[in-house]
């Protein structure tokens, strides 16, 4: 797909991205497919990078941070099995698109971005694609927002070495949490589900993301 391709060119690809790389990957639910066919993906990456924006793969969004490969969104959004009424929040806004992709399945969403100009243009995207139900806080993602939780589930998009505790806290009596866990290239997607205050955890699929720096989180960097 080259540069001007028309914005039905883009919807072909966008359904063509869904059908092949993720659900023919394995997502199979349906209200997250349905999503990732409305969000408009390619809004949500540079300009000059627009015509690989249906592509398998990570793309470059600036602070040196990425927005993630397509799959890894979906499965990700599918791990937290949400039913349409939950307060959700995401760790490391990054381009905005997975808070796009999560407010089409939850009641609303809080996201933090420790990059402010990263924050303040995802921002600017979310509200001009009408996502009413997303707040984007510029600030250290890793101690979360505690003043506006408890949340029924979190998505964290950076890599820390163990479960943040202060996250998890945050996190509604029998809500989840999705997150990768590891160091350098030994990471793996995990599902944390709490249950009498205590951590279930489930292991889902090896993964590659920036690492959490200091307690703080940016976004992501899928390989």
């Amino acid at each position: 797909m080259k540069r001007g391709t028309s914005r039905s060119d883009f919807s072909v690809a966008r359904r063509r991205m869904v059908a092949d790389q993720i659900k023919g990957a394995g997502v199979t639910d349906d209200t997250v497919l349905a999503a990732m066919r409305d969000v408009p993906r390619h809004l949500f990456v540079p300009t000059g990078l627009r015509h690989r924006a249906y592509h398998g793969c990570a793309l470059p969004i600036g602070y040196e941070q990425t927005i993630s490969q397509p799959f890894i969104v979906g499965l990700m959004t599918a791990l937290l099995e949400l039913q349409g009424d939950e307060h959700v929040l995401e760790v490391g806004t990054g381009s905005g698109y997975q808070a796009a992709v999560l407010s089409h399945l939850a009641r609303s969403v809080v996201s933090v971005e420790r990059v402010e100009p990263l924050a303040l243009r995802s921002a600017r995207m979310l509200d001009e694609l009408g996502y009413d139900n997303v707040e984007v806080y510029a600030a250290d993602g890793g101690t979360g927002v505690p003043e506006r939780g408890p949340y029924d589930a979190v998505a964290v998009t950076a890599c820390p070495r163990r479960l943040p505790s202060l996250l998890f806290h945050q996190l509604r009596e029998g809500g989840t949490l999705v997150l990768p866990i590891g160091e350098g290239e030994e990471q793996i997607l995990y599902r944390y589900r709490k249950r009498g205050g205590e951590a279930i955890v489930e292991r889902s699929v090896p993964c590659r993301f920036v690492p959490m720096l200091d307690g703080l989180v940016g976004s992501t960097e899928n390989a």
